[in-house]
């Protein structure tokens, strides 16, 4: 079974952004901002892309599922982010455990979507990195 972890969101589904209309919407139990140390922020564009990045770190938010939701809404943010399984070749985003930081500093194990290796070594070649992490801040 898969843990029933808070999400670290840094893009479309962030508070206020299109996909968190559609997908979070009245099925959150709480949202906070929080920051994602060790990765760093590409341009989709469109939407970002994170990889992992020491030395780095990324502005989100974490989302904590309502009470109720966890199942369905980890299978539709799967799917959103063609999320496939571990480690499957044919995986846009692959689904990570990583440890984000609340305002109040304490860290907190999250699922985050992280650009999947393919992915992650063509941005690193050749992508356009989002300065300072946040991709609300680059508009």
């Amino acid at each position: 079974m898969t843990a029933e972890l808070p999400f670290f969101v840094y893009g479309t589904l962030r508070p206020g952004e299109v996909n968190h209309a559609l997908f979070l919407r009245g099925r959150t139990a709480a949202e906070e901002p929080a920051r994602l140390p060790g990765a760093l922020l590409y341009d989709g564009p469109g939407y970002p892309y994170a990889v992992r990045q020491a030395g780095s770190e990324i502005v989100g938010a974490l989302i904590t599922a309502a009470p109720g939701a966890y199942g369905t809404l980890l299978a539709e943010l799967d799917r959103l982010e063609e999320y496939h399984g571990p480690g499957l070749p044919v995986n846009v985003y692959d689904r990570v455990r990583c440890d984000a930081v609340r305002p109040d500093g304490t860290l907190t194990t999250a699922w985050v979507y992280l650009a999947a290796p393919p992915l992650a070594r063509r941005l690193r070649a050749s992508g356009t990195e989002i300065p300072g992490g946040d991709w609300l801040g680059s508009w």
